[in-house]
């Protein structure tokens, strides 16, 4: 199943992401596809707020992993500078933990990632507004989307 959501600002970004924030269940895992400044660490924000996570959510750009305890624990994922790192880093054991899992830039350990998931595709229109192409793979993500509304 697919969605296609337009959002007009960074406010609107930040509530479509609390919006699927409040709806995650342990252990869903979301990966976000997007250039630079395509609004992934800004929709990761907005589930955070989702997840009821006080703390401030930034890009892990430097640390490839940052976890954040709210409703449910969140690990943030920043995949970028893993390009041909084939290392044992563990990251299979928190995906197959009850942790709700983002991970920016998937395609650099797209091998390591579970089947199942919610794809996002993240896409500037201009300055403010996106397009979001939500793709659920899995019974509990196309139930996950049709929540969503």
């Amino acid at each position: 199943m697919e969605k296609t959501i337009f959002v007009e600002n960074l406010e609107a970004t930040l509530s479509l992401g609390k919006k699927l924030g409040e709806l995650l269940q342990p252990g869903m895992l979301i990966t976000l596809d997007g250039d630079l400044g395509a609004g992934k660490t800004t929709f990761t924000k907005g589930i955070g707020q989702g997840l009821q996570i006080k703390r401030v959510i930034n890009s892990p750009t430097f640390t490839i992993l940052k976890q954040y305890r709210g409703r449910l624990q969140l690990s943030h994922f920043d995949a970028y500078r893993l390009e041909g790192q084939d290392n044992d880093l563990g990251f299979e054991e928190i995906f197959d933990s009850d942790d709700v899992c983002v991970v920016e830039w998937p395609e650099f350990i797209s091998d390591i990632l579970p089947e199942k998931r919610l794809e996002i595709q993240i896409n500037k229109i201009d300055e403010n507004a996106r397009k979001f192409v939500l793709k659920a793979i899995g019974k509990e993500y196309v139930q996950l989307l049709e929540a969503l509304g």
